[in-house]
């Protein structure tokens, strides 16, 4: 008996090397269709009949020119900082800020670390250990995941954005998007990324949430139509802040944060960043409530 191991993985189209007929007895070819046609693993291409912003999009999402808050730590939410919108932490967040910053005709973003494993979330026990990759340098306690294998904890991502949904977030970010180029432990591909990258959009749409791509300027223009906005970390350091005037372009708000780690004023950025239409901010990297906004 010859066995051929077949691999199939979730969201991926089957591969199978190309064999000539001579090379496979008709028994094993019949067996290997088959056993093809039984799988169960779903494969989906959210590339196609995506939900993407239209003029008939049911989620709201930012518009170029608004100003961004992001308060992460030292809750409550600073509720006196002149913004148009406020991205905090899904978990850490009261309902009674959001429900507060809604009254006061804000919007409110909610971050979800969908790349990274962190001990002290509520769902942390959660995951596989099979997923939980190397250390994230420089943030203790924090673990890459193996996103080529997300259904493995799809589940959990999933009751994360249905949370948002409960807490009234009017949209998403999703932090930590750009395994593929890290040292997460695990053999992760742009394509791993890429199709976990449009899994998560579908998410947001499907329960009518905007979302905003975090980062990840290599993949700006094969995710620029299925995410809504951008947010983009210390882009003047790295020379990556160009890559996504393609937002801009299309009409979508890009909101770019400098760290005064980084930079001594925020002068040395802002320039440029005004031309380029971005939202400007200038943060502690703690992402405390202190912030200076380019204008």
């Amino acid at each position: 008996m010859v066995i051929i191991p077949i691999r199939v993985r979730y969201n991926q189209p089957i591969l199978m090397a190309k064999l000539s007929k001579r090379s496979i007895p008709m028994s094993l070819m019949i067996l290997v269709t088959f056993l093809i046609s039984c799988s169960t693993a779903p494969i989906i291409d959210y590339r196609i009949n995506q939900p993407t912003p239209t003029a008939a999009q049911t989620w709201w999402i930012p518009a170029p020119g608004q100003r961004l808050q992001i308060q992460f730590i030292d809750y409550p939410v600073d509720l006196t900082i002149q913004a148009d919108i406020f991205d905090v932490d899904l978990f850490e967040i009261p309902q009674q800020t959001i429900d507060e910053l809604h009254q006061n005709g804000k919007k409110v973003i909610c971050y979800i670390n969908a790349g990274a494993w962190e001990d002290f979330r509520p769902d942390a026990d959660q995951f596989p250990s099979s997923v939980v990759g190397r250390d994230y340098d420089g943030w203790y306690g924090e673990k890459w995941l193996d996103v080529s294998r997300y259904y493995l904890f799809s589940r959990i991502i999933e009751a994360r954005f249905d949370l948002a949904v409960r807490k009234g977030c009017d949209a998403v970010e999703t932090d930590n998007v750009q395994n593929h180029l890290l040292p997460t432990g695990f053999e992760i591909t742009a394509e791993d990324q890429l199709s976990y990258n449009l899994w998560l959009s579908s998410l947001a749409h499907e329960r009518s949430m905007g979302i905003g791509l975090k980062n990840n300027p290599e993949q700006v223009f094969d995710l620029l139509a299925y995410y809504d906005f951008a947010i983009i970390e210390d882009c003047a350091i790295y020379a990556e802040c160009t890559d996504f005037r393609a937002f801009i372009d299309k009409g979508k708000a890009v909101f770019q944060i400098e760290y005064t780690d980084q930079f001594d004023s925020m002068k040395q950025f802002c320039a440029p960043s005004l031309e380029m239409a971005f939202g400007g901010l200038f943060k502690h990297r703690q992402l405390d409530s202190w912030v200076q906004f380019c204008e």
